[in-house]
């Protein structure tokens, strides 16, 4: 609750602060009330207005303000939040209430979604210390971010020439000058917009959304058991997969725990790339478009569930926690060594009284010293004789001092000596200090050359992976078209086959229809001869065979019996007689 907590404060101070015109640390009642009604909406928090009014009641003196604004917003606001609402949503209301007031009228190479996102990116990356600043440690991470998400090379003699130029009196920057840094295009020269806009929207993604890794694989179903192509986007502690990369069509979840695990398949089903994820419930098989994105899917999954079983925070939050961590250790480690060199510069400056004093009091013993001596000679010719002994004890006396002289210099130049060997182990320290710049700096020199070996090698694999897609496209198209030719052989084949058939049927016919010809042809010629000879007989019999003459006006009828013409009259006494023969015979 504390995290998520700090998280909300961050955006509030912005909202708050843009509120603040004046910039007194005071805002009116009126606008609290709204800026309260508007954060209990997005956080889904019951909004209390009577408490409100009664935290800042008036009085006879004037509206109460010391109790100020923190106090109800963590009593009826932010201790009361769950974990159950939209942070863009939150964090676009507080956007929209400092965005006009603060941000720059110069024209920006980026849109107002971009520096939306680079506003809540600030959040996330800023000192937890107000007002909020950015540092430059965590400037130089953010934009190598920017810069490898765009496909670019870090310039890091640039940052350093930005650090030199850096305002000396200022910890960071504020969320709008790191905006106006990113926005006027300084560390993205020679990228377009789109460019731009795509790299800041891949960083928000992973800073903010917590996006571990997306991408498009296929799906194997639970229910038709067919392959579909989905856009897979894993987070710390869930894999959602929808229709296309814009997300606006999810079609599921996989919910990760500590008790699942991902493992490698072979190729089946005419699928390669396989590999299963194995929850308690259910199994997922998906395959990747190469080996190279299958392995990087398996390692990341298999990340997320290790980190989900230690407990741990998403690998980029743990690793903003360890730099600020490293920040106050090098923070506390300088203000420990500037202590110690007050405390040398402070035993130095003891140490140099002590010599003064004890050089101002040798001075004062030299003068007595001086002064008895002379004494002593003024009145020796005087007391020579009477004050021998004296003169003995006096000379005893002064053999004492020169020898309390004698061990008092031995100690200065005893001092001396280990205010050199203070010196010296100053000196000492400072090269000590350069050497360690130096190894980071050679440090700094290896980490460049191994980025830029690494850029080679990923560029070499990327160009083995695009021949390697071609390759994989012309095996493909080749698959197809031999498919393609044999389906119409097939087709061509049936067709033949069924021709064969049908020519078969009309030989069949031909010949049925030949032997019908020449029952017809032998049934003709039978009916011929017989007509012939009936013909001939009537002939005989009847005297048929007659020159032509010209026929009755009358209808006529040509008969099977001749060419001649009949009236209908002579037709059926022909018939009748015809008739009666038949019966004799």
């Amino acid at each position: 609750m504390g995290s998520l907590k700090d998280e909300l404060l961050k955006a509030i101070w912005h909202a708050f602060t843009a509120l603040d015109l004046d910039r007194s640390g005071k805002v009116s009642k009126s606008q609290l009330k709204v800026l309260s009604h508007n954060l209990c909406t997005v956080l889904k928090v019951p909004h209390d207005p009577v408490a409100l009014e009664e935290h800042f009641r008036d009085d006879d003196e004037g509206p109460v303000s010391n109790q100020g604004y923190m106090p109800y917003l963590n009593k009826f606001i932010l201790e009361k939040v769950q974990d159950n609402f939209d942070r863009i949503e939150f964090n676009r209301m507080c956007w929209t209430l400092c965005v006009k007031k603060n941000l720059t009228k110069n024209p920006l190479l980026i849109t107002e979604e971009d520096t939306f996102k680079i506003w809540v990116i600030f959040n996330f990356l800023s000192e937890d210390k107000y007002p909020l600043i950015i540092v430059p440690e965590e400037i130089e991470y953010l934009l190598k971010k920017l810069t490898e998400a765009m496909g670019g090379g870090w310039q890091q003699e640039q940052f350093e020439h930005f650090k030199i130029n850096f305002d000396n009196n200022k910890d960071g920057l504020s969320v709008w000058e790191l905006i106006e840094l990113i926005g006027n295009g300084h560390f993205s020269k020679g990228m377009d917009r789109q460019t731009v806009s795509m790299a800041i929207n891949e960083v928000f993604n992973e800073l903010i959304l917590d996006v571990l890794k997306q991408g498009y694989m296929m799906k194997k179903g639970h229910k038709r058991k067919n392959w579909t192509e989905r856009w897979f986007v894993l987070k710390p502690n869930i894999i959602s997969y929808y229709v296309g990369e814009d997300l606006k069509d999810k079609k599921g979840d996989i919910m990760l725990d500590e008790n699942c695990c991902v493992e490698s398949l072979p190729d089946k089903d005419g699928k390669k790339c396989l590999f299963i994820i194995k929850c308690i419930d259910k199994t997922f098989e998906i395959s990747a478009s190469d080996k190279k994105k299958k392995q990087e899917w398996i390692r990341a999954i298999h990340s997320t569930i290790h980190l989900l079983k230690l407990g741990s925070p998403p690998p980029h939050k743990e690793a903003r926690q360890r730099r600020k961590e490293l920040r106050k250790k090098l923070l506390a480690e300088q203000e420990e060594l500037e202590r110690q060199m007050k405390e040398l510069q402070a035993a130095n400056e003891n140490k140099q009284q002590e010599l003064e004093t004890v050089r101002k009091k040798l001075e004062e013993a030299a003068s007595r010293a001086a002064e008895e001596e002379k004494k002593r000679l003024q009145t020796q010719v005087e007391l020579q004789a009477r004050f021998s002994t004296e003169l003995e004890r006096e000379k005893h006396i002064r053999q004492q001092m020169e020898e309390q002289v004698a061990q008092k210099s031995s100690e200065l130049e005893q001092y001396l000596q280990r205010v050199q060997e203070l010196e010296d182990m100053y000196l000492k320290l400072q090269e000590a200090l350069e050497d360690e710049r130096q190894a980071r700096l050679d440090e700094e020199t290896v980490r460049k050359l191994q980025a830029r070996l690494l850029e080679e090698e990923s560029s070499k694999r990327a160009e083995l992976e695009k021949w390697h897609l071609e390759q994989q496209q012309a095996i493909q198209t080749t698959e197809a078209e031999k498919q393609e030719l044999e389906n119409q052989r097939l087709v061509k084949e049936q067709a033949l086959q069924e021709a064969m058939q049908q020519l078969e049927q009309l030989e069949l016919e031909r010949k049925q229809a030949l032997e019908q010809y020449e029952g017809v042809k032998k049934k003709l010629e039978v009916a011929t001869s017989k007509t012939k000879s009936w013909k001939d007989k009537v002939a005989q019999h009847e005297g048929l065979i007659r020159l032509i003459e010209p026929g009755s006006k009358n209808p006529q009828l040509i008969t099977h019996w001749g060419p001649a013409a009949f009236t209908q009259a002579e037709l059926e006494e022909r018939e009748k007689n015809w008739k009666e023969k038949k019966t004799t015979e």
